[in-house]
């Protein structure tokens, strides 16, 4: 039997032009710096909320012109529709729109990502297969630059959840000594403009990147190749800027690399605020639930070959097998003094439309 169609049986990820199975080792990258460094492939999973896990791998396939998995042996079966729930119907949302527009008014902050989740049942009796299951879904439905998927068994560490992301948004690339992050903010629906709003606040978050980024570069080495790029996505389109640096003498893939970098920039940006501190506060206090892997960081760090790629953890389907097995997915917007509650409340249902409708049945489409 091929690992594709038993993903389960010690654990699998794939990411584009990457595939990796048989975990062998745990660490945290923010703490374990010299153990990434040593070498290895290592998948990473971190949460909104500040655990990072990463699994180096024993076995790894690239492919230098990626082509899609084959169509899986099992068919995906979603929740119905109707099971989804929110942690923030439209009033409590627009009432933190508000909650958030009197902080900036106060001056307590910029910007800030407020976001709620989604969840509904789902037995998962094969969780390997039916991550396999959906990420194909995605990938045909909603195809992503970053998509990924990751199955790790349970462990003494890890509860045996996984993740399957359809992420457009890169958190960080490092290639050599070269390191970027491209913020997305600003979306609107095909064929409609972009709000005077929307490019305020990516130029807000560009700038906090470049900030970021700072404390592992050479002096003078911060620029910025991409500013209020337009993208379209399936079913929207959003404003995209591009950071990049290049690694100081004493961050180059040294054991110091990793621990550094997260500090420096985790969360990421564009799923925060800015100022970071104040927003985070400020999320903690309107957000009545722990986003997870939503909002965190997805990827993988090829240290032998001096290469990472993480992903910033939206449009992402998480399942955990506590209380019987539930699937969430969150969605956001950013708030800024220009923002009208009613049409950030509508920005978080165009996010999640399509891939919602995409995971509720396998026969659904958006």
């Amino acid at each position: 039997m091929r690992w594709e169609d038993d993903p389960d049986r010690a654990g699998s990820a794939a990411f584009r032009g990457v595939r990796a199975w048989e975990p062998v080792e745990h660490a945290d990258p923010a703490r374990d710096g010299a153990r990434i460094a040593a070498g290895g492939f290592w998948v990473v999973v971190a949460t909104f909320e500040g655990r990072l896990d990463a699994w180096r791998m024993a076995r790894v396939e690239r492919q230098d012109d990626p082509v899609p998995e084959p169509a899986p042996g099992r068919v995906w079966e979603g929740p119905p529709a109707e099971s989804w729930e929110t942690t923030l119907d439209a009033g409590a949302y627009a009432a933190g729109v508000e909650a958030i527009r009197s902080d900036i008014r106060d001056g307590e902050v910029y910007q800030v990502n407020l976001c709620r989740m989604l969840g509904a049942p789902l037995p998962a009796p094969q969780p390997g297969p039916d991550a396999v299951a959906l990420a194909h879904r995605l990938a045909t439905g909603n195809p992503a630059r970053f998509a990924s998927r990751i199955v790790i068994p349970a462990t003494d560490a890890w509860p045996g959840a996984w993740v399957v992301s359809a992420s457009p948004e890169l958190y960080l690339a490092v290639d050599g000594r070269r390191v970027a992050s491209s913020p997305i903010k600003g979306t609107a629906a095909p064929g409609e403009p972009m709000l005077p709003k929307d490019e305020a606040e990516n130029i807000m978050i560009t700038d906090l990147i470049r900030n970021d980024l700072s404390h592992v570069a050479a002096p003078g080495s911060v620029g910025v190749p991409e500013l209020l790029g337009l993208h379209d996505l399936p079913g929207l389109v959003h404003l995209q800027s591009t950071v990049e640096a290049e690694l100081a003498d004493a961050f180059d893939w040294t054991p110091a690399l990793w621990p550094a970098l997260l500090a420096g920039t985790f969360p990421p940006g564009s799923v925060s605020g800015a100022p970071k501190s104040s927003a985070l506060r400020i999320i903690a206090r309107e957000e009545p639930t722990a986003r997870g892997p939503y909002c965190g960081g997805i990827g993988w760090i090829d240290a032998d070959r001096r290469r990472a790629e993480l992903a910033v953890g939206i449009r992402t389907f998480v399942w955990a097998p506590d209380q019987g097995g539930r699937l969430t997915f969150g969605t956001g917007a950013g708030i800024t003094w220009g923002s009208d509650p009613v049409a950030e409340w509508e920005e978080t249902e165009l996010k999640a439309r399509r891939l919602i409708a995409l995971a509720s049945t396998a026969t659904m489409t958006p």
